[in-house]
C-alpha cells in the first residue's frame, strides 16, 4: 500500500500549529478607520444603506476617534459633508468648513495616538457631484481642478491633517499638492494617492454617506474596471510625484490589482473596502446566509496576502477587536 510522501495536513491539525504555519498576519495597527462628519446636527443620522455607519456629529465624533484610538487602530481618515455646495467647492478650502474644522478638533482628541487623515476631493461640495471644477460643456477640467486641490491640500494642512489622500484621480494632483505643501512649510504632511481609483458600482452606498449630488458618471477620470496594467502605471507615476502611499480602490474585486502594484512599488500600499463591499458582506450577515464575523475577517486577511499594508474599512474599529480577543 503507497502512502503519501507528503503531508500538508500536518501544518494545519490544531488552533496553535495554524497559528505558528500562518503566512499573513492582521492587526489592528493596519487597520484606518473612514468616518463622516456632517455640518449643522445635533445627533449622528445613521445611513440606510450602510447599516452600523453614521453621519457624525462634531459630539459623536469625538467619542468615536477615541473609541478608535483605544483600539488600536493607525488612523482615521474624515470625510465633510457640509450644508451648502456649491460649483467650485468653496466649502473644501474654507477654514470654518465642516472638514477642516472637524480635523482639528480630532487632532486635538486623538492627534498623538492616531495618524489624522483627510480625504481631498471635491466630490462632497460641489453641485453637482464631481470631483472636479466644470468646464461650460459639463466635462471635468483637469488642470482648474489641481488648483482647487492645492488650496484643499493647505487648509487641510493647517487644520491638523497629518496625511492627505488624493482620491479625485485627476492627472498630475500628487505633484501639485506635494508642491504646493512644500513651498507652505508642509514638508512633513503625508501623501496618499488613490492611484488605481475603479469606477463602477461598488460606491453605491457612499452617495447616500456624503449626501452626493451627482448627475452622471466619474468613468472620463476614474478608472476602467478592466485595466489592471493601467493602475499600476497610475501608481508608479504617484510614487515619481512625490506620494507617500498608494491606493488601489475598491477592495475585492480589484485583488489583482493590488498585488500588481504591490510588486511594482517601494512605498506602503493601501486599499479601501468600499461601501458597497460592506453593504452586501451587511446585508447578507442580516439574512442569516453568511457568518458575519467570519466573512469580515476572511476579506480583512485576503487583502493583506494581496500585498495590502493599510486597509480602510468600516469595520476596522469592530475588527480590531476582535484581532485583540485573539491574541
Amino acid at each position: 500500500m503507497s502512502f503519501p510522501t507528503h503531508r500538508p495536513r500536518r501544518a494545519r491539525q490544531s488552533a496553535p500549529v495554524r497559528r505558528l504555519m500562518r503566512e499573513t498576519h492582521l492587526v489592528p495597527s493596519q487597520l484606518v478607520l473612514p468616518m463622516f462628519v456632517r455640518e449643522g446636527i445635533a445627533e449622528p443620522q445613521p445611513i440606510s444603506a450602510m447599516p452600523g455607519v453614521v453621519q457624525h456629529s462634531m459630539d459623536s465624533l469625538r467619542r468615536a476617534v477615541t473609541e478608535a484610538a483605544e483600539a488600536g487602530l493607525s488612523g482615521v481618515m474624515l470625510f465633510g459633508v457640509p450644508s451648502v455646495r456649491d460649483a467650485t467647492g468653496s466649502a473644501a478650502d474654507d477654514p470654518d468648513g465642516i472638514l477642516n474644522v472637524a480635523t482639528t478638533a480630532v487632532a486635538e482628541e486623538v492627534g498623538d495616538a492616531l495618524v489624522v487623515q483627510t480625504d481631498l476631493c471635491l466630490d462632497e461640495f460641489t453641485d453637482h457631484g464631481h470631483c472636479g471644477v466644470l468646464t461650460p460643456s459639463g466635462a471635468v477640467d483637469n488642470d482648474a481642478t489641481l488648483e482647487r486641490y492645492a488650496s484643499m491640500a493647505l487648509a487641510q494642512a493647517r487644520a491638523g491633517s497629518q496625511l492627505l489622500g488624493l482620491s479625485g484621480m485627476m492627472d498630475g494632483q500628487t505633484g501639485v499638492v506635494r508642491e504646493a505643501l512644500d513651498e507652505a512649510g508642509f514638508t512633513d504632511t503625508l501623501i496618499m494617492a488613490y492611484s488605481a481609483k475603479y469606477a463602477g458600482a461598488f460606491y453605491g452606498p457612499f452617495r447616500e454617506a456624503v449626501d452626493s449630488q451627482l448627475t452622471g458618471d466619474r468613468r472620463a477620470y476614474q478608472m476602467d474596471a478592466a485595466n489592471a496594467r493601467e493602475g499600476v502605471r497610475e501608481a508608479i507615476l504617484d510614487v515619481e510625484e512625490g506620494a507617500d502611499a498608494v491606493m488601489v480602490k475598491p477592495g475585492l474585486p480589484y485583488l489583482d490589482v493590488l498585488a500588481e502594484v504591490r510588486a511594482s512599488v517601494d512605498v506602503p500600499v493601501w486599499t479601501y473596502q468600499v461601501s458597497g463591499e460592506y453593504s452586501m458582506v451587511e446585508a447578507a450577515a442580516e439574512r442569516g446566509w453568511i457568518d458575519r464575523r467570519a466573512t469580515i475577517l476572511d476579506s480583512l486577511t485576503a487583502f493583506r496576502r494581496a500585498g495590502a499594508d493599510t486597509i480602510l474599512t468600516y469595520w476596522a474599529t469592530e475588527a480590531a477587536g476582535w484581532l485583540r480577543e485573539q491574541l
